[in-house]
């Protein structure tokens, strides 16, 4: 199967860092304890929420695309393309449609666009930021002929 974290960068570990500095000087003119404080409290505070935003992760699992909190049959979906640093700029930005599911990583250059069939759904595709586009779309297309074999059409 597929399973995939999208973790942020290792510079950006210096964003909290720089949370707790700013609050500790902030505090420091109430003394050195605030300040203190304010420097540990910041820098957790900071890591935190950075570990939370790399914390989403894309799966495909038991005939299923699983991106971030929503959960999507595959039969559900349609076309999987890969998409370029070029294009991914295009579908982020200019081409991107507001009804569309973006599970969206400014730091990861590529992506990958998968279609959604079912006619119920509002949704017209899904934008899925991935260090690897390319494994992704063979993982669901080899899910789908997997699920497709295992449950007969009724």
């Amino acid at each position: 199967m597929y399973d995939e974290r999208l973790t942020a960068p290792r510079s950006w570990w210096l964003l909290p860092v720089g949370a707790g500095l700013s609050l500790g000087l902030i505090l420091l003119r109430f003394g050195p304890v605030p300040g203190l404080i304010g420097l540990v409290v910041g820098a957790v505070a900071g890591a935190v929420a950075l570990s939370g935003y790399g914390s989403a992760r894309i799966r495909v699992v038991q005939g299923s695309l699983v991106a971030g909190q929503a959960r999507i049959p595959l039969a559900a979906l349609g076309e999987a393309r890969p998409l370029d640093a070029k294009e991914t700029v295009a579908w982020r930005s200019v081409k991107a449609d507001p009804r569309a599911f973006m599970l969206l990583r400014s730091y990861l250059p590529t992506a990958l666009r998968v279609e959604v069939t079912d006619p119920a759904d509002p949704t017209p595709y899904l934008y899925l930021s991935t260090r690897d586009p390319q494994a992704l779309a063979a993982a669901i297309e080899q899910e789908r002929a997997r699920t497709a074999t295992v449950t007969p059409p009724r």
